[in-house]
């Protein structure tokens, strides 16, 4: 229509024709142009007024089998170079444990780098932007200067979840502020062994309390929005697609080692491990890791009864379910091995994202020609693309694809500390407070204006012990310089008690020392714990107090009026020493404040905190959990002493 118009008011022109004419074909020229430009410019996909179903099938319908493949493909942030995103039109970018734009990079070079990325993305043919994800478990933990909350464990023990939903939002802020909009979290598994290593990411043992702190924390981090059952949601740009993991079963494996098999009746999964999985869809979570493990001798990342059948079908999830790092070539023994015919295995299993952080080009190409030859069906393909594409057009991915430059303060913010230091508070769980040899009173609340204390052990005065895994790296570590901020456990106590308090601290006192100053100390605080770990590496058949916690707790409690501190993912075998202590405090893995730790013993908070697991005698009476026929714990799952806040000192 444009160009015949054109040549009309071409002729027009040159052939002399009256003014009236010329306007008359000049007005059609205008009115042509303008329906050319409505006509191209218009997209129905990009039409944030239309339905998020119509824009998934309008785009899925202009897409290339290379381009539809691209969307399945979850890089790391290493590789996703602009050449790598244009070249493979990748839906999706990770950060793995610890892998950050460069050393205490700040909000704002993280932005920097994600923009790159989605500008290389937003550049292709159809402009489909990238969706960057991270290990945000407690707080956004890959970044310097975050505010690391306690981990889930200790949140189980607060019984809270209005703080949890709280935390939730936060944690979404603190993604947000370094431009990251998607976060694999919550985990949701239900921890039946405390020798597993990822224990401490579960909130209980207990069913119902990781139940309820699921329903709680997703709207936190998604927002709290009205939808159908199981259709994703996340409510505004200041919100974070979330990840309930690692389905299903994964806290139940044989003597709690990880990637190991769950061996249970289809009963007894269903009864322990599936309900938090419902009440992450029933809250509109926007994706499903599948678990390393198995179940009954079956590969998770391959059992498409439960994933297909039970979690789509019958469940109606209706987001797009992940794999976790590389786990597809593990589903074969030795990895990797007939991986052409695990990515056809995996995706017929209802896999929709797969996460290849380094060996995309060789499982494009697979894909690729698996879908050339109909050994992969292209009908799942599109299945697997549809729920990627709802989730992005639910979170509003297309309007806002770019990071907001706003929100770079709420990195390590003041208002999310104070959280934490709450969050602090109230998950510390009281086990001991026995009365003093001296005076007959209880041990906590501890006095301030002691005129001599003694604080050691190798947990006093580290932020990375305090902390654990997942922070700053994959594995945790150890120091004070990696946080960015933070207060340790001697820190904190500095500051609760009155300046004339003279305080010695050592990491690993000399007895001779200690006797020396024996009738000068009121009181030692000895905080000892577990090294920081993750996954596989924190596996522990044995659960003891690593050294040299129980040799400082005897040297000291044995002299010295004592409160033992014990900073672990889970509980440790504490009854050989548990005479020795005057008071015993399960802190957990508390995070950066440390300050909420002081706060409870020192009285200006009461203890509240309850057990979210059960606390064994001995490894031999593993696995043990609340309900079970035989059950004779040192400490029942549930159990807290409590106390009041001390009367004001000031």
């Amino acid at each position: 229509l444009l160009s015949h118009t054109l040549l009309e008011f071409e002729m027009a022109t040159q052939m002399g024709c009256s003014p009236a004419a010329v306007r008359a074909a000049l007005l059609l020229l205008v009115v042509a142009a303008g329906a050319s430009v409505a006509g191209a410019t218009y997209v129905r996909y990009k039409d944030p007024k239309q339905p998020i179903q119509a824009r998934v099938a309008d785009l899925l319908g202009r897409m290339t089998l290379e381009e539809k493949i691209g969307q399945m493909t979850q890089i790391e942030r290493a590789n996703a170079s602009t050449a790598v995103i244009e070249k493979y039109f990748v839906g999706s970018v990770l950060s793995g444990g610890g892998s950050v734009p460069s050393e205490k990079a700040s909000a704002a070079t993280w932005q920097e780098m994600i923009t790159k990325m989605q500008k290389a993305a937003l550049s292709t043919r159809l402009g489909i932007p990238i969706i960057y994800g991270i290990d945000a478990v407690h707080g956004n933990n890959n970044a310097y200067n975050a505010t690391i909350f306690p981990h889930n464990v200790g949140l189980g023990a607060t019984r809270d979840p209005d703080l949890v939903k709280l935390i939730g939002r936060a944690t979404a802020l603190e993604a947000r502020a370094t431009g990251i909009p998607y976060t694999f979290a919550p985990c949701v598994a239900v921890c039946r062994d405390p020798r597993w290593g990822r224990c401490y990411e579960s909130f209980s043992e207990d069913t119902k309390l990781v139940q309820l702190m699921t329903a709680a924390v997703i709207p936190g981090l998604q927002g709290a929005a009205r939808h159908p059952t199981g259709i994703p949601v996340v409510a505004g740009p200041k919100n974070v697609a979330g990840c309930a993991k690692h389905f299903v079963g994964d806290g139940g494996t044989r003597h709690g080692i990880n990637e190991n098999n769950t061996v249970l009746s289809f009963h007894d999964l269903m009864r322990i491990h599936m309900p938090p999985y419902y009440d992450a869809v029933i809250k509109g979570i926007a994706s499903v890791m599948i678990s390393y493990s198995s179940w009954n001798g079956v590969k998770m990342h391959e059992n498409k009864y439960l994933i297909t059948q039970i979690l789509k079908d019958k469940m109606r999830f209706r987001g797009f379910v992940i794999t976790d790092w590389q786990a597809v070539d593990k589903i074969t023994t030795p990895p990797h091995k007939h991986y052409y015919h695990s990515i056809q295995e995996t995706i017929h299993a209802g896999i929709d994202m797969v996460m290849v952080p380094y060996d995309y080009p060789e499982f494009v190409a697979d894909v690729t020609a698996q879908a050339k030859r109909g050994a992969i069906n292209m009908d799942r393909i599109n299945d697997a693309v549809t729920r990627i594409l709802r989730v992005k057009f639910a979170m509003g991915l297309f309007e806002n694809p770019l990071p907001d430059h706003t929100l770079v303060a709420q990195l390590g913010s003041k208002p999310h500390r104070e959280l934490a230091r709450e969050a602090v508070r109230k998950s510390l769980v009281l086990l001991k407070n026995g009365k003093g040899k001296k005076d007959g009173k209880p041990v906590l609340p501890l006095s301030k204006d002691a005129k001599k204390i003694l604080v050691v052990g190798t947990h006093a005065h580290d932020l990375g012990l305090q902390c654990g895994g997942w922070t700053k790296s994959w594995q945790g570590q150890s120091g004070n310089d990696f946080t960015g901020q933070g207060t340790t456990i001697l820190e904190a106590i500095k500051s609760a008690v009155d300046k004339k308090t003279v305080i010695d601290y050592s990491e690993h006192p000399d007895k001779g020392s200690i006797s020396k100053n024996l009738d000068d100390y009121d009181y030692g605080v000895v905080v000892v714990g577990e090294q920081p770990y993750a996954e596989t590496a924190g596996d522990n058949q044995n659960l003891t107090i690593p050294g040299p916690g129980p040799e400082v707790i005897r040297k000291v409690c044995e002299l010295v009026k004592c409160v033992v501190v014990l900073v672990s993912g889970r509980p440790l075998v504490v009854e050989p020493y548990l005479d020795t202590m005057d008071a015993l405090v399960a802190a957990w893995l508390p995070g950066t404040e440390g300050h909420g730790v002081a706060d409870v013993l020192f009285g200006d908070y009461g203890f509240s905190g309850k057990l979210p697991r059960t606390w064994v005698r001995s490894v031999d009476q593993l696995p043990m959990n609340y309900g079970d026929k035989l059950y004779d714990p040192l400490f029942p799952f549930g159990f807290g002493l409590t106390t009041k806040p001390a009367a004001d000192r000031s």
